[in-house]
Parts: C-alpha cells; sequence; structure tokens
C-alpha cells in the first residue's frame, strides 16, 4: 500500500469550500485528470452515496465506480474506488482557519490489487503525488 498527501490554504471559507468538494459533479472542475464525474445515487451526499468517474491516468481513459464511505459534514468525505487493479481511498478534510480561510488535505491511499499494478505501484504512488498538488491548485482556480 502507498499513500500520498498534500496540503494547501485555500482563500474562501471553509463551509463554501467543503460544499464545492462535496459536488461529486465538480471534481472535472479542480481534480487533475479526471474528466467526468457524476453522482449516481439519489439524494444529498451521505455515506453509501454512489458515483461515476473517468480519468485520465498513466495515458489510459480510466472510468471507475466511486462510493462515500465516511463524511463528516463541512469537515472530512472519504470516497473509495477500484479500477484496473487499483484500489484507491481519497480523503478530502476541510479545516477553518480564519472566516476566511480555510486548510484542504487532500490524501490518497493505493494498495494495488493484481500483479500487474504491484509492478506499477511505486510509479502510480508518484504519479498520484503530482496530481494531489496539482488538483489543490486546481481547487483554488476552481473557486475564482
Amino acid at each position: 500500500m502507498r499513500s500520498a498527501e498534500r496540503s494547501a490554504d485555500i482563500g474562501h471559507p471553509a463551509e463554501e469550500v467543503f460544499a464545492f468538494l462535496a459536488d461529486i459533479g465538480n471534481l472535472p472542475r479542480w481534480q487533475s485528470g479526471v474528466v467526468r464525474a457524476e453522482q449516481t445515487s439519489p439524494g444529498p451526499l451521505a455515506v453509501g452515496t454512489t458515483g461515476t468517474i473517468e480519468r485520465r491516468l498513466m495515458g489510459q481513459d480510466v472510468r471507475a465506480d466511486l462510493l462515500v464511505t465516511r463524511l463528516d459534514p463541512g469537515r472530512l468525505l472519504v470516497l473509495e474506488t477500484e479500477a484496473s487493479g487499483l484500489h484507491v481511498e481519497a480523503s478530502i478534510a476541510v479545516e477553518p482557519l480564519e472566516t476566511d480561510r480555510c486548510r484542504v488535505t487532500f490524501g490518497m491511499e493505493m494498495d494495488a490489487t493484481s500483479i500487474f499494478m504491484r509492478a506499477l505501484e511505486t510509479m502510480v504512488a508518484q504519479a498520484a503525488e503530482h496530481d494531489i498538488g496539482a488538483s489543490l491548485d486546481g481547487l483554488e482556480r476552481a473557486l475564482g
């Protein structure tokens, strides 16, 4: 299992940032490599909510299902997905700093579930670290 995590201070209120992040449809607006994302289950975001995501990963288009496994409204969102022999748990934590600022911590734990992906696990983890940094930059831009 490999993990990567980065934090960034964002110049917007925590509530606004979390609301943006908790909308699965917004993923392509900020997360590096995501081409399309949508919630597939009805109702508001909750543990058990499902979605689908399409992304470019190591030069390949990959479609995967998402599942919300933890939700602390306004503070923490954890999504899990599995595709192409890789299980990923992505966590997004939002911490208020001041009225108009917050810290966003974006982390991923990746576990290869196939022999092929085990051989590429280090390379995938390095790519994920880069993607996390690019995604946090994208979040700041998307929020304007």
